[in-house]
């Protein structure tokens, strides 16, 4: 009798453990589930929150690369107006007043044959009447010597480059066999190409000339330092 007695307590005994212990882990695993969820919802509205700051500083971003080119677009008409008029006084305000700027006949820019001025010395550029050598020909390797008027005929405002028939800001339209070299030599710089796909019919495109802006920006202004023609070449 003692021995069922022992039993029956022994068997109570194990059921009142188990299920003490069934009672006791629920709470814990509940207790952790909701910890966690706390953490997946805290780190949700974190990532909510950042990408909206992400769309934020993109839509900054992109409103100030607009305004950037907006503004430099603008620039550049407005050195291409002071070009076509020969306006020198009104150009020398929009060259850059530390560097200057260097004038290059051709794409491939040359550094150390390409004629280089400063603001103050374009002002009086066209009234001088003294033979200087630009660079060389392409073609027969001649010495391009001019005097600062027929060269900027020749190969500066060659056409009406204020009514071309393609704008290009930062992205290079007329090339040929020429090695354009002008964001390896202007890394720093951006730059705006006034194209004319071609002249006279008869020559199918092969007199396709551009005139290439290049401007430097400093203390939010966009400045001149490079004027850069481009042609079929041989």
């Amino acid at each position: 009798m003692m021995r069922k007695s022992h039993f029956i307590l022994t068997i109570t005994i194990i059921l009142m453990t188990a299920l003490a212990t069934g009672c006791t882990t629920p709470p814990k695993a509940s207790e952790d589930t909701t910890r966690l969820n706390k953490q997946l919802l805290d780190l949700t509205s974190e990532n909510e929150s950042l990408m909206h700051e992400v769309a934020a500083l993109r839509e900054a971003l992109q409103t100030e690369q607009q305004q950037n080119a907006s503004s430099l677009i603008d620039t550049a008409l407005n050195a291409v107006s002071f070009l076509r008029a020969k306006d020198m006084q009104l150009l020398s305000s929009v060259i850059h007043p530390v560097v200057g700027v260097r004038i290059s006949p051709y794409a491939h820019v040359d550094i150390e044959n390409d004629l280089h001025f400063a603001a103050q010395d374009i002002q009086t550029l066209l009234a001088n009447s003294q033979i200087l050598t630009w660079g060389a020909y392409d073609g027969t390797g001649f010495p391009i010597a001019l005097n600062a008027s027929d060269y900027f005929d020749r190969f500066i405002y060659d056409s009406d480059y204020l009514s071309p028939h393609m704008i290009g800001i930062n992205t290079l339209i007329g090339t040929g066999n020429t090695l354009i070299n002008i964001q390896d030599i202007y890394p720093n710089a951006s730059f705006v190409e006034f194209h004319f796909t071609g002249l006279d019919p008869q020559y199918s495109g092969i007199d396709w000339r551009s005139l290439i802006l290049v401007f430097e920006e400093l203390n939010g202004e966009w400045y001149l330092t490079g004027i850069v023609h481009n042609e079929w070449t041989i």
